[in-house]
């Protein structure tokens, strides 16, 4: 059995989390876990503890023994609009972007996780939601990507969440808002779509 402080050292490094984040995250006194990590303060209470924990999602039995596994994350790759225009799709380099922690189950290889930002697909998508893709196709829309809802590129480079439908004419696509008070955008060139795979609620997104 590690003692709390080694428990900690090791747990922010393995969940890639900062003491102050998980602090926040815990609901508990940063100062008293800084005095921890530098061995000013032996331990926390029990209670403390336990949030600590379970901020990490885990038992304070498996964060003292170490016996836990590093969860499963996606790497965000920038924001799409909904509603809001979006002019950089890929906002972060390759490997430089924040990290969303993704329930067990859901795969990571060759999945995409971008940001909503505005409201015009409300209420099935919020802003804050993290939505995750896989790309099919390097340009257009494949078949099964029609009538669904989709990350989308238009031809200026922008990323849009919509449902994504046929053009009056070929090679043009409407993107429908859902959101009955938000504008849809007619007739459209698209880079690329790809349909919505998965999906994690605001409330249920935890950066890493």
């Amino acid at each position: 059995m590690q003692t709390f402080r080694e428990a900690i050292l090791r747990a922010t490094d393995a969940f890639d989390i900062s003491l102050r984040k998980l602090a926040d995250e815990a609901g508990v006194s940063y100062e008293q876990l800084k005095k921890v990590r530098q061995g000013k303060s032996a331990s926390t209470n029990v209670d403390d503890a336990n949030r600590v924990a379970g901020a990490l999602g885990i038992t304070l039995d498996q964060l003292l023994s170490g016996e836990y596994e590093r969860p499963p994350s996606i790497e965000i790759a920038g924001a799409v609009g909904a509603g809001a225009q979006v002019p950089v799709f890929e906002a972060y380099e390759k490997g430089t972007g924040p990290r969303v922690e993704v329930p067990s189950g859901i795969p990571t290889s060759g999945i995409v996780a971008v940001e909503v930002q505005g409201d015009s697909m409300t209420p099935v998508y919020a802003p804050g939601e993290i939505l995750l893709y896989t790309r099919v196709t390097e340009e257009g829309a494949p078949d099964d990507a029609i009538g669904r809802i989709c990350v989308i590129e238009d031809e200026n480079g922008h990323g849009w969440v919509k449902q994504l439908r046929n053009g009056s004419e070929p090679g043009l696509f409407h993107l429908v808002s859902i959101n009955p008070g938000a504008e849809t955008m007619h007739n459209r060139k698209v880079k690329w779509a790809a349909r919505v795979r998965f999906n994690l609620p605001p409330e249920a997104v935890r950066k890493l």
